[in-house]
């Protein structure tokens, strides 16, 4: 008999990528709630709840729950699975990760040689800016963010009243939601009262970017891939995320040795994460990001190419309660790597590549091509943009090297038939 497997916002191509996984002919997989759903946040916790229950009652009995979306999803999934007993993280164990508030407490008692100085804010409280105790520069963000939005470099005071007051009036949608999710929670006295509307102040961290991958079952922590940071060509434009990462093995193992401190130090159980790093080179210094508690949408195109199978593997065999099966290298490329489509000065898309155009695309390059920027769109106008950039989009490219990975990308950036008021190309420097 098969098994019903629900993942929480699944898109067509996930889907595809869901049929690369040993066995997938032995699961029926099905998608709980819809994508944009699951993205409106004028939804609040509660009403996305009632609707997931109203959908398993009626669907097929669930064999597993998954999720690879943030917040919501990413705290729907333990109260449904905890519902109907599958295997599953505590809620407590996810918000230890998810409310960055939270996560810093914990974190500081697992690893504290690799945690900022932080502080709570409240950027409702007219005397916020004068009980901060941080010096400056820091980082202002909300709780419970997404996408790093209301999330603000701050060097004065001035500018930190400007950022209390953006943050004032954008932080109540999301933060609503996180709410109704945090009044099903026991909380510890520390974080009562440290709600969707507060923030975290955080000493400045710097260092370059990689990420450990892994899933806990039974108490057992287990790391099954790392990925980092590709620079363009000036070393100072992130050029893409790689896989499988090329660090120092030294450095690596002390990036394990912490995240796994971490994980049990927040009770993560039955579950899979990501555990996002800097490492300052000249100072020697590892510094923790933040956990994620699940596996990554955008990383597991990148899984599939080098390992032949998707990292959705291990996420849908640790929600049924099974061993996954580690990655063995088996793909049809030695590296891959996640590239933003970019491209400098302020623009208006003119031309944006046809479905056909980017079919013939994929088809030459064995290439995944996603557009965020469409005809008519101003590229000032998208949320989450890079300072030094404006991204239009991701390509999930295979290579033989890193060389190689560049070279395809240029390639392809080359023929991507895209165009803007100002007559300017994309960006081929990486």
């Amino acid at each position: 008999m098969k098994k019903n497997v629900y993942v929480l916002g699944l898109l067509d191509w996930q889907r595809a990528e869901l049929e690369t996984i040993r066995d997938a002919d032995l699961c029926r997989f099905h998608s709980l709630l819809n994508n944009a759903e699951l993205m409106d946040h004028k939804a609040g916790f509660d009403s996305l709840l009632t609707r997931a229950r109203r959908q398993l009652t009626e669907g097929d009995k669930p064999d597993a729950i998954v999720c690879h979306w943030d917040f919501p999803s990413s705290c729907l999934a333990p109260v449904l699975a905890t519902e109907h007993g599958l295997p599953t993280p505590s809620l407590e164990a996810v918000l230890r990760c998810e409310h960055k508030y939270w996560a810093r407490i914990e974190q500081t008692k697992a690893a504290p040689e690799c945690v900022p100085e932080f502080d709570a804010v409240d950027p409702f409280d007219p005397e916020a800016a004068d009980k901060l105790t941080l010096d400056f520069p820091i980082w202002l963000k909300p709780v419970k963010g997404f996408s790093s939005q209301l999330g603000f470099k701050v060097e004065t005071r001035e500018e930190l009243d400007r950022a209390l007051e953006k943050m004032r009036a954008g932080i109540g949608e999301l933060g609503r939601i996180f709410d109704e999710c945090l009044d099903r929670a026991l909380l510890p006295p520390e974080v009562r009262g440290i709600g969707g509307s507060h923030a975290i102040a955080e000493s400045i961290m710097r260092g370059d970017q990689f990420a450990i991958k892994g899933y806990v079952r039974n108490g057992k922590v287990t790391i099954h891939g790392v990925l980092d940071m590709m620079l363009g060509g000036d070393s100072t434009e992130v050029a893409g995320l790689r896989y499988p990462a090329d660090l120092p093995p030294d450095l690596e193992a002390r990036a394990n040795d912490v995240g796994r401190r971490i994980l049990q130090q927040v009770n993560y159980d039955n579950g899979c994460f990501n555990v996002e790093f800097l490492y300052d080179e000249e100072a020697d210094k590892l510094w923790v990001i933040e956990v994620n508690t699940r596996i990554s949408q955008s990383h597991c195109e990148l899984f599939r190419i080098v390992d032949g199978r998707s990292n959705h593997e291990i996420a849908v065999s640790v929600a049924l309660g099974d061993e996954p099966t580690l990655p063995d290298h088996k793909g049809e490329a030695e590296t891959a790597a996640k590239f933003y489509i970019t491209r400098h000065g302020d623009a208006e898309v003119t031309r944006e590549p046809e479905p056909e155009e980017i079919r013939e695309l994929s088809e030459d390059f064995g290439a995944l091509l996603e557009f965020e920027a469409h005809r008519g769109d101003r590229l000032s106008d998208l949320p989450n943009q890079p300072v030094y950039c404006y991204n239009v989009g991701y390509v999930w490219l295979g290579a033989d090297s890193p060389e190689g990975l560049r070279e395809r990308y240029r390639a392809l950036i080359e023929r991507i038939p895209m165009e803007f008021s100002d007559g300017q190309r994309l960006t081929t420097e990486q």
